[in-house]
């Protein structure tokens, strides 16, 4: 069973930066979209950050300016660089993704991490 595998996570200063992967576990065929959600104690859900397969990205108001997301193909990785964090920021972060298990399918499915925390306090 193919997973997605996230790391990078972890308590930062207000100000600071860190960086999230996420790979799936085993080798596919190929990738679509991949992004980036987070969710905070008693809230929704919600898209941070997406990424195309052309490389077209999509952002969320809040993070425009100070995040990066970013992909490796022949890694089959995501990456979010996270800058100038702020407490709100703080969040359990989730990878998501279309993948083609392999070239007999014509299909993709979505996948989910099983999330990372990022904490952001002084």
């Amino acid at each position: 069973q193919v997973q997605l595998v996230e790391s990078g996570g972890g308590l930062v200063q207000p100000g600071g930066s860190l960086r999230l992967s996420c790979a799936p576990s085993a080798s596919i065929f190929s990738i679509g979209f991949m992004g980036w959600y987070r969710q905070a104690p008693g809230k929704q859900r919600e898209l941070v950050a997406a990424i195309a397969s052309t490389g077209s990205t999509n952002y969320a108001d809040s993070v425009k300016g100070r995040f990066t997301i970013s992909r490796d193909n022949a890694k089959n990785t995501v990456y979010l660089q996270m800058n100038s964090l702020k407490p709100e920021d703080t969040a359990v972060y989730y990878c998501n993704a279309d993948l083609r298990l392999d070239s007999r399918n014509t299909y993709y499915n979505s996948y989910w991490g099983q999330g990372t925390q990022v904490t952001v306090s002084s």
